[in-house]
């Protein structure tokens, strides 16, 4: 299912407003977004690669070059047939600067039928070739699933993020646009996860369909030949190697 393509596309048109900044009186956020900024607003995820192991791209772009002070953050539920490598998200962040937080610890041992969904926070980057254009690119993996009769796949379901913004000096948590449907959510400030923040959850986003991730199921009805070769095979080696070493002790002691 390699290059699989999931748009997400908000217009979102909020006339005549103009965000300031004057001290008192103001909503205390700072944020600087004019209505040219939320005209429109693209998230996209594309999932890409073969196999257990895939990559999901995500792209946020607005209608106007962003602003130094605005955040985006994506949450992404994780369901149970899936799992993201902490140790592998840990070395990305010191090799390329990606920043991804789980909210629970991972098992990256257990099949799927052991195992809970989680919850990962995106905190995306600015491309600086492409102003107004944030963009992040996350591994997934997929895990096993219990062997089954009457089918060879299980289907994964990927549901489409939320996206939040925020600004760097909002702290009493006012509404970040009046007419822009939202609602504020907790949730940390940065992948470091020290404190937590005021975010601004965009409302109505279109809900696409989700992106399905296609993983092979072992077929249950070959479990006794497979255990019966594998026992059988072990049994052989194991002569072999000690017929082996007795003709070598052998041949040495005379």
């Amino acid at each position: 299912m390699m290059g699989f393509n999931l748009h997400i596309v908000v217009i979102l048109f909020v006339a005549g407003l103009h965000a300031t900044h004057t001290g008192k009186g103001d909503d205390g956020c700072g944020f600087l977004i004019t209505s040219q900024l939320l005209e429109r607003v693209k998230v996209a995820v594309n999932l890409t690669k073969n196999g257990f192991h895939r990559d999901l791209i995500y792209t946020v772009q607005f209608g106007a070059p962003l602003f130094g002070n605005l955040q985006a953050l994506l949450i992404q539920n994780i369901a149970s047939g899936m799992y993201m490598d902490i140790y592998q998200l840990q070395s990305l962040r010191e090799d390329s600067g990606l920043h991804v937080l789980l909210d629970s610890e991972v098992d990256l041992e257990a099949p799927a039928y052991e195992s809970p969904g989680f919850a990962s926070f995106i905190y995306l980057r600015s491309d600086s070739s492409v102003p107004g254009y944030l963009t992040s690119t996350v591994p997934i993996h997929g895990r096993y699933h219990r062997p089954a009769e009457s089918k060879t796949r299980e289907i994964v379901e990927i549901q489409h993020p939320k996206l939040l913004l925020k600004s760097d000096n909002c702290e009493n948590g006012k509404p970040l646009l009046s007419s822009l449907p939202h609602k504020t959510v907790n949730a940390p400030c940065s992948v470091h996860n020290l404190s937590v923040c005021r975010w601004f959850q965009i409302e109505n986003l279109q809900a696409p369909q989700s992106i399905t991730l296609t993983l092979p199921v072992g077929d249950k009805s070959l479990i006794f030949l497979v255990c019966g070769g594998t026992l059988f095979i072990t049994v052989l080696c194991n002569l072999i190697l000690t017929v082996t070493i007795y003709k070598n002790a052998l041949f040495e002691f005379l």
